[in-house]
């Protein structure tokens, strides 16, 4: 479902993703993982459109979408949740999930149309609003929310997308010990559906082992170990670099 090959990145003289291949399927939840300036982020952003490739390409459905915006990325089916939110902070929470809904059918961004003229739109947002729990704030203005119900709102307007393929950046970062589940339980919903493809960055690695069926790892932009759970972990590469150290956190 999405692919890249070679992909990379330079600023300057330094290489921040250097010649990454990999492929996702359907139905498989792979985690990224990596230190601090691996190229974890800078990689989602190349693939989501938010940065333009130095080298390599990216295609998704089998289509080369190298060259194509953000935007157009998001029509094709990629949907990006990313590390800080990205709401409308003076619309209410139930709008904010209603524009991600007319855009994903096409229906216009027009704030000022009869609320009735869109029932079935309305009643789809409301139905994501309750999903995420925040059915009784779904008047309140989203920047009046606190940090984990906005990571809550955003991956409602991400579900309202309907993507093939979702990117989610430390989905539970900043949130607190009982926002998580929320956010957990959504992801595990959307893999149990078996159609979607879905990356995950996270540096919780009590969450990548519950949910991942893979995991790859950057370290200083290069791909350095791709592969089930267990093997990765126990890699010596990767306890060297990155996942040893926080197992033993963990522990």
């Amino acid at each position: 479902m999405l692919e890249t090959k070679n992909l990379t990145i330079r600023f300057g003289g330094h290489v921040a993703v250097d010649h990454v291949s990999c492929a996702f399927q359907p139905g498989t939840l792979t985690a990224i993982v990596g230190p601090n300036g691996a190229g974890k982020t800078t990689y989602f952003n190349l693939v989501s459109g938010q940065l333009r490739a130095s080298e390599g390409t990216v295609h998704l459905h089998g289509v080369d979408i190298t060259r194509d915006t953000a935007s157009s990325r998001t029509h094709r089916g990629l949907g990006r949740a990313f590390q800080l939110t990205q709401l409308f902070p003076q619309l209410s929470v139930v709008e904010n999930v209603r524009l991600a809904v007319q855009s994903r059918r096409h229906e216009g961004l027009n704030l000022w149309s009869v609320w009735l003229d869109h029932r079935n739109t309305l009643e789809r947002a409301h139905a994501l609003v309750e999903r995420v729990k925040l059915g009784d704030r779904a008047d309140a203005t989203a920047a009046s929310l606190p940090h984990g119900d906005q990571r809550k709102l955003e991956v409602a307007m991400l579900m309202a997308l309907e993507p093939s393929v979702y990117m989610f950046d430390e989905p539970t970062a900043g949130m607190s010990v009982d926002d998580v589940p929320v956010i957990l339980d959504l992801i595990r919903a959307l893999k149990a559906q078996q159609d979607k493809t879905i990356l995950l960055v996270e540096h919780k690695m009590d969450v990548v082992r519950e949910l991942a069926d893979r995991i790859i790892v950057l370290h200083n932009g290069q791909l350095v170990a791709d592969g089930e759970p267990a093997t990765v972990i126990a890699s010596p590469v990767v306890q060297s670099a990155y996942l040893g150290l926080a197992t033993a956190e963990a522990a």
